[in-house]
């Protein structure tokens, strides 16, 4: 075998460019003919010196010296003979299947020549890959234009998101170098330069609409459920670096602690059973209650049957917001944003207990208006937020007392107004403790000579664990509308799987273009993963994506390499067998357990490939 190299006129610019192929000289009646082995394209790019030694180490890899060295090659491109070499073998008729019930098929080989090589993962990807064919998403991106080539590239930068988060580079390292998920697909992703992930995450954004509402629309189709809650809230995510290219980049409150970083807004609108249905990417200094008329306005249909009904968080829940919802025809359940909280034990009904918590509603109607307030009371809730309160109090008082002990210690500050600028920045700290607190301080000669302090009253004056729901669903029961507003934190749990699970922190991007396609390829990760833990939900398998990750990791694929007693060499790959935690999901998803053909060739001294018939 040696490589040739091809001279070409591009069909569009006449100008010319060379190709690379593997060819191997055959004897065909008495002729010398001359076959292409593997066509290398045309970014071929070994230098001419290591043609040779490659060819050789190819060779060996077929033969099964795999410990053998040709003279000259360099070891950086060992890596290119082992993939070379693989595809050879899935190439030019040199493969074969074995079919159900096949004869069983014996071959004399020498045991210690057995050597397992090329292992790669596909027990998430098999799973990854069947949600979104399910979803119809690789028909749709088709139907939209995409080309073969984009549409691996879409599977593959998706689905990476979902197995193995990261950056672009990342992603392209894991499809080349660990992930059996070109094989599930009939690609070589080795092809597929770091450039077109970069660009296949702009065309995925630039269709976002088209492919949000389609995506939608399958889940309603696949799962039967009706769209009566629209749950909506945003979350933000931070930037490495300064964002300076990004026009979404902005200083802001944000929800990692990292409020030294600028940040990107992320709002996502979802129905009652967590799918999403529509997504915005805001500056990272966005005010939450502004963004809401622009997320709900073109997404509600506007002969829709029945009001459908709005779940908002008190960040969200401005009265102008309240008057516009009611302006077009929502239902709407939100946490109410008044200070004052009221509860009468003697009138709440229990709406929910369990061993270690109750929660009680007091439903009280509002004269002056068509709105129900609901105060709800959790015990839960009060031992946490007493917790906390006494915690702040503890190291509240603390840092007041070392402040007092000073006061009685050589060379440190007294002046009078410095330790008030002192006590006024730890109120600032513990703002709502000091709440509940009297201080004083004695001042002699401008010096401060005592601080004294008091708790002038209690937490439980202040009712804690009861928080205020205001609604205009008067028709619904409380334990219906509490039950609604508890879907609140089914989306807390989709931010906390996208930040978490899905990449979607932090930004490396720096263009405003790649960090919206990069937020964006978290959210089609999530209609997939979303996908696949609904359907596990309805067999009984209550895991989160990390979990269900960890219980497939381990099924790879591989190949057995075996020397015959004829001196031919086997070649089996094959998927290793779903151990039984493996095949629980895979049932419970109702997909093959053992993702991928079994495939097989016999390659003899000369190289020469024949097919085995199973």
């Amino acid at each position: 075998m040696y490589i040739r190299r091809t001279s070409i006129k591009s069909r569009r610019s006449g100008k010319p460019y060379y190709t690379y192929r593997i060819v191997e000289s055959v004897r065909i009646n008495a002729k010398v003919r001359q076959q292409t082995r593997l066509n290398l394209g045309r970014h071929f790019d070994v230098p001419r010196t290591q043609w040779m030694p490659l060819v050789q180490r190819i060779e060996q890899i077929l033969q099964g010296n795999i410990d053998l060295f040709p003279l000259g090659l360099d070891q950086q491109f060992e890596q290119d003979a082992q993939r070379y070499a693989a595809l050879m073998l899935t190439s030019n008729g040199c493969l074969a299947s074995p079919a159900p019930g096949a004869i069983p098929d014996y071959h004399q080989v020498d045991i210690a020549s057995m050597e397992l090589i090329r292992p790669r993962s596909v027990g998430v990807e098999h799973v990854a890959l069947s949600a979104l064919q399910q979803l119809g998403l690789d028909v749709k991106l088709k139907a939209l234009g995409f080309t073969g080539p984009q549409r691996q590239a879409a599977i593959g930068t998706i689905i990476a998101r979902m197995v193995n988060p990261g950056s672009e580079l990342a992603t392209h390292q894991w499809l080349q170098a660990h992930s059996g998920l070109g094989e599930l697909i009939n690609t070589d992703f080795a092809n597929t330069s770091l450039m077109q992930l970069y660009r296949i995450s702009d065309k995925l954004y630039t269709n976002k609409p088209a492919l949000e509402s389609f995506l939608y629309q399958q889940e309603q189709t696949l799962f039967e459920f009706d769209e009566v809650i629209t749950l909506y809230d945003l979350t933000n995510t931070y930037f490495e670096g300064n964002g300076k290219a990004n026009a979404n980049a902005a200083f802001g409150r944000s929800k990692e602690k990292r409020s030294d970083c600028p940040l990107v807004t992320l709002a996502l609108v979802l129905d009652s059973s967590g799918f999403v249905k529509k997504s915005e990417i805001f500056p990272g200094n966005a005010s939450e209650p502004q963004t809401l008329e622009k997320m709900l306005d073109r997404l509600v249909p506007q002969s829709r049957p029945s009001p459908p009904t709005v779940v908002l968080d008190a960040g969200i829940a401005t009265e102008d917001n309240i008057a516009w919802l009611v302006e077009h025809d929502y239902r709407y359940v939100v946490v109410s944003r008044k200070k004052h909280r009221q509860f009468d034990d003697t009138q709440a009904q229990t709406v929910k207990e369990t061993v270690d918590n109750r929660i009680k509603i007091q439903r009280v109607v509002c004269q002056d208006s068509d709105e129900v307030e609901l105060y709800c009371h959790s015990e839960q809730r009060e031992k946490k937020e007493n917790g906390i309160h006494e915690s702040s109090a503890r190291r509240f008082e603390e840092a007041l007392e070392k402040l007092a002990v000073g006061l009685h210690k050589k060379r440190t500050k007294k002046k009078y107004d410095y330790i008030l600028e002192r006590i006024g920045r730890l109120k600032q700290k513990y703002a709502r403790t000091a709440q509940y607190y009297e201080m004083g301080v004695e001042n002699e000669n401008g010096l401060a000579t005592k601080i004294q302090w008091a708790r002038k009253k209690t937490i439980k004056e202040t009712l804690p664990g009861v928080y205020c729901l205001r609604t205009n669903q008067t028709q619904w029961d409380d334990a219906t509308l509490w039950r609604t507003y508890t879907m609140l934190t089914d989306l807390e749990s989709v931010f906390r799987c996208l930040k978490a699970e899905l990449g979607l922190r932090p930004v490396f991007h720096h263009k405003t273009h790649r960090v919206s396609g990069h937020l964006f390829i978290s959210v089609l990760a999530y209609h997939l993963v979303h996908t696949v833990r609904i359907q596990l939900k309805a067999s009984g398998i209550h895991l989160s994506w990390s979990g269900i990750c960890r219980e497939l990791m381990g099924q790879t694929r591989v190949t057995v390499q075996l020397k015959r007693a004829d001196g031919k060499t086997l070649h089996v790959r094959k998927t290793t067998r779903a151990e039984p935690r493996q095949k629980t999901i895979c049932d419970g998803l109702g997909i093959p357990a053992t993702p991928g053909r079994t495939e097989q060739s016999l390659i003899d001294q000369k190289q020469e490939c024949s097919a085995i018939t199973a």
